[in-house]
């Protein structure tokens, strides 16, 4: 007698593993992208008009303004582009990283890590560089930073692999844009860029999105574990602590 087990034409087939993503539309990468191309339209038209820069003028990081307590110039230059090329390449990394970003963050916490970044960038700026500064690059490196934060905090979720390569090309093109900053001649505001990073950094340490999966097998998806508490909290560190620092030239000087 054959005790063996006879093959019986079925085999039962594992169903594929659906992990739903978030599907935000980026709504505020695109609103601030609009805005601040609207924005340099208008200072170009000026510009010809008056035969000045008008918006930078009124809205650059001038420190003797700033001293003379126009403290918004520590933010408005977020808006403010010195040439097409200038703004074309600022406007290309905040869509292409925002996007991405503004995914997971969502739109609130997103225009608030922007926000943040410029404000701590123009800080910087005007603590440690005597030179007038425009341009968006701080926020940029503060959602630069942010997106590393990111990666690293759910590192378990994305996998060691993944992880490292992400942080060792986030690093290297920080690296390049840091390096070519420094470099004579270039007239890059690069205390905007380091102030814009580490805001960026503060923010997305307590505020940023921790990612974990819930449902049941072979329906997943991924959800926010961060508490709205930590993001008021961040907000409030990041602001103030920056504030404070604003403060340096007005009590030395």
């Amino acid at each position: 007698m054959n005790n063996r087990s006879q093959p019986t034409g079925y085999e039962p087939q594992r169903e594929a593993i659906r992990v739903q993503m978030p599907d935000r539309k980026p709504v505020v990468t695109i609103a601030l992208v609009v805005l601040t191309t609207l924005t340099f339209a208008l200072q170009m038209l000026l510009q010809g008009i008056t035969g000045s820069d008008v918006l930078f003028l009124y809205g650059g990081k001038i420190n003797i303004f700033i001293m003379m307590g126009q403290v918004w110039r520590l933010l408005t230059p977020v808006l403010l582009h010195g040439s097409v090329l200038h703004i074309a390449l600022n406007m290309y990394a905040l869509y292409l990283i925002g996007r991405r970003l503004e995914r997971f963050y969502g739109p609130g916490r997103f225009l608030l890590l922007y926000v943040l970044s410029a404000f701590a960038g123009n800080v910087l700026s005007f603590v440690l560089t005597p030179a007038p500064s425009l341009g968006a690059s701080t926020s940029i490196f503060g959602i630069f930073a942010a997106e590393g934060m990111f990666i690293y905090q759910n590192r378990k979720l994305f996998g060691q692999f993944r992880t490292r390569q992400a942080i060792i090309n986030l690093g290297v093109v920080l690296i390049i844009n840091l390096s070519y900053g420094f470099m004579p001649g270039t007239n890059i505001d690069n205390m905007g860029h380091i102030g814009g990073l580490l805001g960026g950094i503060f923010f997305a340490w307590k505020a940023g999105p921790l990612l974990k999966l819930t449902g049941q097998p072979p329906f997943f998806s991924v959800t926010d574990a961060r508490k709205q508490g930590d993001v008021v909290i961040a907000s409030i560190v990041v602001l103030v602590g920056f504030a404070v620092i604003s403060l340096i030239p007005f009590v030395t000087g």
